[in-house]
């Protein structure tokens, strides 16, 4: 059941469950120690995918302003178990589709691992920059403009 609140909606064992997951993955798997609490998730749209109570794919959004000009997907997770079975391209499909819809008219923004690009590049983000370095994994910003 895909579900998507703002942070204000989330109970406290909802919130707990997506940063476990950020922490498993983007720090314990890819060990990558970096300030997972960076202080955005407090204006964000927190979209996750779940089964039988357990949290599959989540992605975080956030309007234009906050992090960026524009909008901001960011935090796009697929749990271990459940990679290779399409979640992560329903998780994008609805996180643009809820940017769309809420905010119309705007450009989406995003920083992509950079093996990622052609993933995110398959629903219309463009490169904006030269690879970079963050916390020690090669990213690229890319946009998808609305038109």
């Amino acid at each position: 059941m895909w579900i998507i609140k703002s942070f204000k909606e989330l109970s406290t064992t909802e919130l707990y469950t997506y940063l476990q997951l950020r922490v498993n993955v983007f720090i314990v798997e890819q060990a990558c120690p970096y300030p997972e609490l960076d202080g955005y998730d407090l204006d964000s749209y927190h979209l996750s995918f779940k089964e039988d109570g357990e949290v599959l794919a989540y992605a975080r959004i956030l309007p234009a302003g906050i992090k960026y000009e524009n909008i901001s997907i960011g935090r796009v997770i697929v749990n271990q178990k459940s990679r290779g079975q399409g979640l992560a391209k329903q998780l994008m499909q609805q996180a643009i589709a809820f940017s769309q819809e809420k905010w119309p008219n705007a450009n989406i923004q995003l920083q992509a691992q950079s093996h990622l690009k052609h993933f995110y590049g398959s629903f219309g983000f463009k490169e904006m920059s030269e690879e970079y370095d963050e916390d020690g994994i090669p990213h690229v910003d890319m946009l998808k403009k609305d038109n």
